[in-house]
């Protein structure tokens, strides 16, 4: 494709594309993707560490999962399941069996993150009779009005839509909060769990009943909200609440999902297991699919027409969701993801040193996210990310951004990369950091 007609092609996108889908960061032209990269219509190779936004985990158009999607296309393109059956459904749910934790075995498919969501609230209600919803502040559970009415990264997103009032929030772990912190500003993890106790204490006593709680649902890693990792023993206590009051805990591991947390789930790295959980993303290296996942004994209570799909669990996606989980297992990229992701969080370290601007560094397998603050005051700088990541862009990586002021560099590379394609892209990253401070007269690194 020209220069000329991708300029055309850029024009008819302002008229023909809605601005809340072709606005994002950075609007980056590219007619290719392979592995770690994207090929841009400049003729440029962008390192990515964005992952199609932790989706693409085992790399970009992987030939395994590109001979899966060919081969399934010349025997099935659409089936609505119930209506008809066949094979790849009903081979990935007996695989995504085996290595979901505890005794999650049973599965309804869907497309993307948010319905995955919207199905593990509906059948949470659905079998508990109960009415209400607890989820956390600053965790992101999809855009749909449902999904929605969990949200609460940032008021943006649920600006106008007046989302359901059947919904209550608590606190989500705050390393930041004096009242868990040590002399040393270190995070007293017994002081974070009774504080967690106080406030569902709180929250049952002057807003809802635990009675009347159907479920209580979180990301295990904070995504969209800045990559904040709490504790295993947090994340045990939200377990404890559950059980003590009957109440079905949800993990939307939509992100956190096939091996992104060097595991093949945030609940096993933490070692705590949901009633119910929402898998997307990683799951088909891109083709839209996603499961609200629960054990047998409580999917069976959610009869027929109580939800429904018509795309859901897709022939063509089935496939390369298969394939995706055999290149996962095939390449130890489990393994891969933990040692890379070690390696990284060494490399942001040492950079963290030097540069003043860098807040902390959060990180658990190729989950990273990187705080950029103002070096004065210290508070979060949501208009540098933005600078840092076109900088960075013309050096030739690809991050992206999250936290509730945008404060937070997004790192989440495929599970497939290599320690010297983080070396050159941490590289990229630095010289970006270089020309900020030059930009912004900032003093010289130390």
């Amino acid at each position: 494709m020209s220069t000329a007609d991708w300029s055309y092609l850029r024009e008819k996108s302002a008229e023909r594309l809605a601005p809340s889908m072709a606005k994002d960061h950075p609007n980056l032209p590219v007619v290719k993707e392979e592995g770690c990269y994207y090929y841009g219509v400049d003729g440029v190779k962008y390192l990515d560490f964005t992952s199609g936004i932790a989706v693409t985990n085992v790399g970009h158009r992987h030939p395994k999962v590109v001979q899966a999607i060919k081969e399934a296309a010349d025997q099935l393109t659409h089936g609505p399941i119930g209506v008809v059956q066949y094979e790849s459904i009903l081979k990935l749910a007996d695989e995504l069996a085996d290595i979901l934790p505890g005794d999650l075995d049973c599965f309804f498919f869907a497309n993307s993150g948010t319905e995955a969501i919207e199905g593990a609230l509906k059948l949470a209600k659905f079998v508990t009779k109960r009415p209400y919803v607890v989820s956390f502040t600053g965790c992101f559970h999809g855009r749909t009005q449902g999904s929605l009415g969990v949200s609460t990264s940032k008021s943006k997103y649920r600006k106008f839509l007046q989302p359901n009032g059947l919904t209550y929030q608590v606190p989500y772990f705050n390393p930041s909060d004096p009242r868990i912190l040590d002399e040393e500003g270190e995070v007293v993890e017994s002081s974070a769990c009774a504080l967690l106790e106080e406030e569902f204490t709180s929250l049952f006593k002057f807003q809802v009943s635990p009675e009347e709680v159907a479920a209580v649902i979180l990301e295990p890693v904070l995504g969209e909200g800045g990559y904040i990792i709490p504790p295993a023993s947090w994340l045990a206590k939200v377990r404890e609440i559950c059980n003590r009051h009957d109440i079905l805990l949800i993990f939307d591991e939509v992100q956190t999902g096939f091996g992104r947390t060097g595991k093949w789930f945030a609940a096993q790295t933490f070692g705590v297991t949901p009633d119910i959980m929402a898998i997307a993303k990683g799951i088909a290296s891109g083709l839209p699919l996603s499961a609200t996942v629960a054990n047998h004994k409580l999917m069976q209570q959610w009869p027929l027409g109580s939800h429904g799909t018509t795309f859901g669990g897709n022939p063509i996606a089935c496939s390369a969701a298969l394939a995706t989980l055999d290149v996962l297992k095939e390449e130890n990229l489990l393994d891969n993801a933990r040692e890379v992701g070690a390696y990284a969080r060494e490399r942001l370290n040492l950079l963290k040193e030097k540069y003043e601007m860098i807040g902390s560094i959060r990180s658990v397998g190729l989950m990273i996210g990187i705080e950029i603050i103002d070096p004065q005051t210290k508070k979060p700088d949501g208009a540098a990310v933005l600078r840092i990541l076109d900088l960075a862009l013309q050096e030739g990586v690809l991050f992206y951004l999250c936290g509730n002021e945008g404060e937070v560099i997004r790192m989440i590379p495929p599970l497939s990369v290599t320690k010297e394609q983080i070396d050159d892209g941490l590289d990229m990253l630095q010289r970006a950091l270089v020309k900020y401070k030059e930009e912004t007269h900032q003093p010289a690194s130390l």
